[in-house]
Formats: structure tokens, sequence, C-alpha cells
């Protein structure tokens, strides 16, 4: 069994405008991966996106919550992108996953 581990879950509804979004978003994930304690990112989009991202630990989030690039990012999404948003930060104690046998 893996180590327990946390997830920032970030679900929130944009607004209709593009204004730079998917160029910041790639960004974001790539400046997300060079962070001590990033441990992986999934995403799925439709009316309400939903963003996890996986860390070590609480101060590895707290730390990315700090990077200035990223707060850069945050206020541009409070005043370009986004309706509304959503964060929660959850400790992950087990996982369990199904594959189709091939």
């Amino acid at each position: 069994m893996k180590k327990s581990y946390y997830a920032v879950i970030f679900t929130s509804i944009r607004n209709s405008q593009d204004k730079g979004y998917a160029l910041m978003s790639k960004q974001m994930e790539e400046l997300a991966k060079s962070q001590p304690g990033y441990l992986g990112f999934e995403s799925a989009k439709d009316e309400i996106g939903i963003s996890i991202s996986y860390w070590e630990s609480l101060e590895s989030i707290s730390k990315w919550k700090a990077n200035l690039q990223h707060q850069a990012a945050q206020d541009k999404g409070k005043s370009d992108w986004y309706k509304w948003y959503k964060i929660r930060i959850c400790h992950v104690e087990r996982e369990y996953e199904f594959t189709t046998p091939t």
C-alpha cells in the first residue's frame, strides 16, 4: 500500500471568456510539477471543472499556494476566468483502482 498523501480538489465554474486561460492552465500545471512534494494531477472539465493535484504533505501544499506565479494566476482567475470555485484539501489514507483485463 502507498504511503498516505494529500489531494487538493479545485472545483470550478468558468465564465465564457478565455483571455489566456488555456495557456495559463498549462503553465501552472508545469510549474506545479517542479515543486517539491508534487505527486500528480488529474482534471475533468464539462459544465463544472474538477482538477485534483496530489501532494506529499500539507507543507508542500502551503508552499505551492505561496508561490508568486501561482498567486498571480489565482488573482487572474478571480478577475477573468471563474464565476465560482471551491478548494478542498483532503488526506488520502488509501487508494485502489480497477483496470479491465486485456
